[in-house]
């Protein structure tokens, strides 16, 4: 652990405290804050609590390429499955995100080069709005929601208990898509502002559309297109410098 306070340094390491303060105080008092319009709701998931809950992956990103990436990511996934038996929902989803983002970056060390990511942004949408329209996600969240529970994180709408999620695959990708961005020297913090401002559009697009036949909307698409349009350029570079090599 010391290793990985060295690699983050203080002031990640200060700012990690206080955002998990902060998270630690909503979600356990979201219930008693006023309980707001619709439209507030979203805007107080968009603009505050999604970007607290994935600012740790932004601040632990430095760790991406860690040894022990692999193992934190395994046991996470234990953690988060004895709390939700235990029914501590909030410290299951972090121990769900947990496991979702070490194993992204564990995944991510297998790439070779840039272009396999580029590849993943552009066909992963397809799959999971099919999955969301037509797929098993459909068939899970209209038939067996308690598996969707399970397998997504909640977030806490304020004054009530009703919560807006997000499946493990958005985690994974969005946390894999951090790291390339890392990786291959691309825009780590505007490419994590767009995409967690992609989840938020998401939210705003579901609640517009009123989904209801739908079972929700797939996050994915404009998650993928935040990353590919925030670092088209240098994408398109590293591409061509990929060929150049090749044909060298």
């Amino acid at each position: 652990m010391g290793g990985a306070a060295a690699v983050l340094g203080r002031r990640r390491i200060v700012a990690l405290a206080v955002v998990a303060a902060a998270l630690a105080a909503y979600f356990a008092l979201h219930e008693s804050l006023p309980n707001v319009t619709t439209w507030w709701d979203v805007a107080v998931l968009a603009l505050l609590v999604m970007p607290a809950v994935f600012a740790p992956v932004l601040l632990l990103l430095p760790l991406w390429g860690a040894q022990y990436v692999p193992a934190v990511g395994l046991a996470c996934v234990p953690l988060a499955i004895v709390l939700d038996l235990a029914g501590l929902d909030s410290l299951a989803s972090f121990a769900k995100l947990g496991a979702a983002t070490f194993l992204a970056w564990w995944f991510l060390s297998l790439f070779e080069t840039v272009s396999w990511v580029v590849i993943v942004a552009f066909v992963i949408p397809w799959v999971d709005a099919f999955s969301v329209f037509r797929g098993p996600t459909n068939t899970i969240v209209k038939d067996k929601p308690g598996i969707f529970d399970a397998l997504s994180f909640g977030f806490p709408f304020p004054g009530q208990d009703g919560l807006a999620r997000l499946g493990i695959p958005d985690l994974v990708f969005f946390a894999l898509f951090l790291a390339a961005t890392a990786r291959w020297a691309l825009r780590p913090t505007l490419t994590w502002v767009a995409m967690v401002a992609s989840f938020g559009a998401t939210i705003v697009l579901a609640i517009t559309w009123d989904p209801v036949d739908l079972g929700g909307l797939p996050a994915l698409p404009l998650l993928s297109l935040a990353f590919l349009l925030v670092n088209a350029d240098l994408l398109w570079r590293r591409l061509r410098a990929g060929e150049r090599t090749a044909e060298a």
